[in-house]
């Protein structure tokens, strides 16, 4: 926990853990706000179980759950109201506690001057120097866009795509200004949480320091965006800063939708139930498959896009395996519960597949959506939309379940001029340009190009932008394509893996000589490559522009 204090009645923080609770009633808090909407993040506790852990803790609580970059004048009212009432003193948190410093800083316009909100706040490390534009413009943001900063290049998001591309233009024109922008102090390899599930690796594995990874050179603002703004070629961040830039890279990632299935939210992490996208339950899941010796297991898999579509079966053959090799497999049943119509996406690897569905005999449901989860009763609701054929719900009851959560763009992108009628950045498949703003790229999970939504894809598509962008600089029309590549190591057993690896229209893109690895068939092979050779190519290649398998394909003549 990281309390900084405003005033001798409030702190704030960024994001709280469970285990804070009791550490924040002992240093004599009495209340806490909540201004992060639950889902933002993968390793973010819901806010549920915040609220329990408070009342065990004897902390008064409210819920005002912020959208990065959408403090309204009546958000700012409710704050300083919900703020009269509490107890206190009053802990508020968000993601980075700059929400909570806004709230604040928007609430006391009318109770202190402006320099007295400007020096508490930058005391406690927040730059309000936005919001206090905002005051003296009677409340609204500024229609001229002032300007906290400017970069050659800005990047929205430090994720795979996000550091690897940095790197990649550093690698091309080290004189480049660079900026990073993402509020997160963990960066995930969220490849490696399928195996946590399935007691390969440890969750600690997986994570690294976000400063430890920003490349030497490259600035790192730490902050959300709330808002983009093309013709102004500026980036707005929580707090009413402003980031101009000459070219915007964009690739926050997607947004995990946890809320869309009712109930999911209240029941993650006990009554049997969890997530391998979630970094705080992928060791939840192992715990439950270890545990699990009869009864029915579910594993469910929503409608796409989402990212790495292997991954709901991947926790499905994994969790099978282990119960084979202990013994437990024939006093269990097995489903897969899928909202689409099909085991995988590009037939050439469904044979291999169907054949570890039968090992494990694994019942497939296919049209079956998860809309609804009662924990404690131990029942899942499924709409199933067969075609030509009415739609209708059943209950299921579980004594395990593998939930996939639905996935859409973070709200932010969804609601900008940079999204397309889905809410998806809006490019070209092949340059991954903007289709309108000539000077924006995007790759990642957040584009709209047709292919899967893997980190293999971000590994290719960086050298591709990075390529492109310096080509633009330099005044040259685009010189490198994407392919629409992507990989899903799906882990039919411990030790074996069907390795697909394919581009745009179902096309097969292998990487290796069939001699060496056969994508179509299990392979030990690809196991070592997924267990033992991708985490470090991954940390030490990847994210530091080595483009090892990734060189991009250049535009031909014609």
């Amino acid at each position: 926990m990281d309390a900084r204090k405003i005033t001798d009645q409030l702190s704030v923080s960024p994001q709280i853990a469970v285990g804070d609770l009791w550490e924040i009633a002992a240093q004599g808090y009495r209340s806490v706000i909540c201004n992060r909407p639950d889902g933002e993040a993968a390793d973010q506790p819901t806010f549920e179980e915040i609220e329990a852990a408070a009342a065990k803790a004897g902390l008064t609580i409210r819920y005002q759950p912020i959208v990065a970059g959408k403090v309204s004048d009546d958000d700012a009212l409710a704050f300083g109201k919900a703020f009269d009432e509490l107890p206190k003193p009053v802990l508020a948190y968000c993601r980075t506690g700059t929400r909570s410093a806004t709230l604040w800083s928007l609430a006391q316009a009318d109770a202190l001057p402006v320099s007295s909100i400007l020096e508490k706040t930058k005391s406690a490390g927040y730059d309000m120097a936005g919001v206090v534009r905002r005051i003296a413009n009677g409340g609204r943001t500024p229609t001229e866009t002032a300007e906290d900063a400017r970069f050659d290049v800005v990047i929205v998001g430090g994720g795979a795509a996000g550091i690897s591309v940095a790197s990649s233009l550093r690698s091309r024109k080290p004189d480049l200004e660079i900026a990073i922008i993402d509020p997160a102090d963990i960066h995930y390899y969220q490849p490696g949480w399928t195996m946590v599930g399935g007691g390969v690796f440890e969750a600690a594995e997986t994570a690294k320091t976000m400063g430890s990874l920003i490349p030497s050179g490259v600035h790192w603002i730490k902050s959300a965006v709330a808002a983009f703004e093309p013709k102004d070629n500026a980036v707005i961040l929580d707090g009413c800063r402003v980031v101009k830039y000459d070219r915007l890279v964009v690739c926050p990632g997607l947004k995990l939708d946890w809320h869309k299935v009712e109930g999911l939210v209240e029941t993650l992490g006990k009554h049997g139930v969890t997530s391998n996208y979630r970094y705080d339950l992928a060791p939840y899941t192992w715990h439950l498959v270890k545990n699990l010796k009869k009864g029915r297991a579910l594993f469910t898999q929503p409608p796409m896009p989402i990212k790495c579509a292997g991954a709901p079966q991947k926790a499905l053959y994994l969790s099978a395996d282990h119960w084979s090799r202990s013994g437990a497999l024939r006093d269990i049943k097995i489903e897969f519960m899928n909202a689409g119509g099909v085991l995988f996406g590009v037939k050439e690897y469904v044979p291999a597949l169907m054949d570890y569905v039968k090992k494990y005999d694994a019942q497939l449901n296919f049209f079956h959506n998860l809309v609804a989860i009662d924990g404690p009763s131990r029942t899942a609701t499924f709409e199933i939309r067969e075609p030509e054929k009415d739609a209708r719900r059943i209950d299921v009851g579980f004594d395990m379940i593998h939930v996939t959560p639905p996935q859409t763009a973070p709200d932010f992108i969804r609601v900008s001029p940079l999204a397309d009628a889905a809410g998806w950045v809006d490019v070209d498949q092949a340059t991954l340009r903007h289709k309108t703003h000539d000077n924006i790229w995007s790759l990642g999970d957040v584009m709209n190009a047709p292919n899967a939504k893997t980190a293999a894809a971000a590994r290719k598509q960086a050298p591709v932008v990075a390529e492109n962008l310096v080509a633009d600089i330099e005044g040259k029309s685009a010189v490198a394509q994407y392919d629409g590549y992507g990989s899903c190591p799906l882990t039919v057993e411990r030790g074996k893996i069907v390795l697909a690896e394919f581009g745009y229209g179902g096309k097969l893109l292998p990487s290796f000589p069939k001699w060496l690895i056969d994508g179509t068939k299990p392979s030990h092979a690809a196991w070592l490559l997924k267990e033992r050779i991708l985490p470090p190519v991954y940390w030490r290649a990847m994210l530091r522009g080595k483009e090892w398998l990734a060189k991009p394909e250049k535009v031909s003549a014609g």
